[in-house]
């Protein structure tokens, strides 16, 4: 058993968390994302849009999966992480009834809006290992979470494919709608306080939110996740456009193909687990970087001297995967090491950053790409993202070499 922090009751609550229900708080934002991904274009002719305005089904939730990151952190530091978890899972299961029995695009995006409030569920599902576990074993434990959770995001393109194939689009958000009842349920019994509440005035959490901001180490951990990140979002944007308007990918095939990516990651986030607290987390987010960056090279070698084929754009996106398994577990450990007691902050404001640049790049390419240039615009985002990323992590690995020198 990994040594804890504390195991004491706190707030009236019972137990921590078993790491199952980690894994499935941690999930459950990457599922209301990755289910409607393989119908988003049946979507846009059910409802009597263009696929480019199809395509805000998924940037109008990672919009508003960012803002809600940057309240949820300080709200969970100052009410504790059972009180948010038990609203916002509420508010997730209203906005996939609205998803349920929109009749307009309109209406289904502000029911998308609210379902984002499952950003609640990834963000504290990483302050609470940081509240349980030293900062290196934070690392492998996020690693080992997201490890298992990526379990979710793999399957549930092939069940929103396969359903919304066989029942219509509306049948993935019912999913989701029993997806959000046990989210509720298993809050509820099994989520016991493990951060004590905060009830200095609201002028002084705001001042100490600022002083995060004005911490170097951060944002070279902020920046290095964002970036790293931003390859997987933007191909969350331009991929279902070029496997079925490219390529010719039947929704469930597509939703098979998004299974290629999620093992990528799933390992990555096995050997984060496995060494981040022998190597080291710096090194892990460098040697993640170099994964990254050589899948996007591989994908722009393939799609452009090759004919565009799935497995030339799949496959070497698992190692973009990899490489954000290594990466972002440790980014964010690192990033919520920095001040613990405002680990909450810390990961909404990571979180925030992370999904609100991934939004910002999945519309940009959603935009840019057409079947005249073949996509490319996509491909060259991803490559300059990753080798953003990787730039970051470099800078990092060698400051924290000089400090432990110092």
């Amino acid at each position: 058993m990994p040594e804890l922090i504390k195991r004491t009751k706190l707030s009236g609550a019972v137990t921590p968390p078993k790491i199952g229900t980690l894994v499935l708080l941690a999930g459950s934002s990457v599922m209301a994302m990755n289910i409607a991904l393989p119908v988003l274009p049946e979507i846009g002719r059910a409802l009597g849009t263009t696929q480019a305005n199809a395509q805000y089904v998924l940037t109008i939730f990672l919009m508003a999966t960012a803002l809600i990151q940057l309240f949820v952190g300080p709200l969970a530091d100052r009410f504790g992480r059972r009180p948010v978890l038990l609203v916002t899972s509420a508010i997730f299961i209203a906005g996939t009834l609205i998803c349920i029995f929109a009749n307009s695009l309109e209406i289904l995006l502000i029911g998308r809006v609210l379902q984002a409030s499952a950003a609640a569920c990834m963000a504290l599902s990483r302050a609470i290992i940081r509240d349980l576990f030293v900062r290196s074993k934070a690392a492998s434990m996020i690693g080992y979470v997201t490890m298992a959770m990526t379990v979710l995001p793999m399957v549930t393109p092939l069940v929103g494919g396969y359903v919304g194939e066989q029942f219509g689009w509306r049948a993935t958000f019912v999913v989701l709608l029993i997806v959000g009842l046990l989210i509720l349920a298993v809050v509820y019994w099994d989520v016991g306080e493990t951060h004590k509440p905060v009830r200095n005035p609201i002028s002084e959490q705001v001042a100490d939110n600022i002083s995060l901001l004005k911490e170097p180490d951060i944002w070279g951990y902020f920046l290095c996740s964002t970036l790293a990140s931003g390859a997987y979002f933007a191909f969350l944007g331009g991929a279902p456009f070029v496997g079925q308007q490219i390529m010719g990918l039947t929704p469930s095939t597509l939703g098979m193909y998004f299974g290629l990516l999620a093992i990528g990651y799933m390992l990555g986030n096995f050997i984060s687990g496995r060494y981040s607290e022998r190597i080291g987390i710096e090194p892990m987010m460098f040697g993640g970087s170099v994964f990254g960056t050589l899948g996007t090279v591989m994908t722009i070698v393939l799609m452009t001297y090759f004919t565009p084929n799935a497995a030339y754009l799949f496959v070497p996106m698992m190692l973009v995967g990899l490489g954000n398994g290594m990466t972002l577990p440790n980014a964010n450990a690192g990033a919520l090491s920095v001040r613990p007691e405002l680990a909450g902050s810390a990961s909404g404001l990571g979180g925030f950053l992370q999904i609100g640049g991934g939004a910002t790049l999945a519309i940009l390419a959603g935009n840019l790409i057409t079947v005249e240039n073949l996509a490319m615009p996509l491909y060259y985002i991803m490559f300059m993202t990753s080798l953003g990323g990787g730039f970051i992590a470099s800078w990092m690995y060698f400051r924290a070499k000089r400090l432990r020198r110092a």
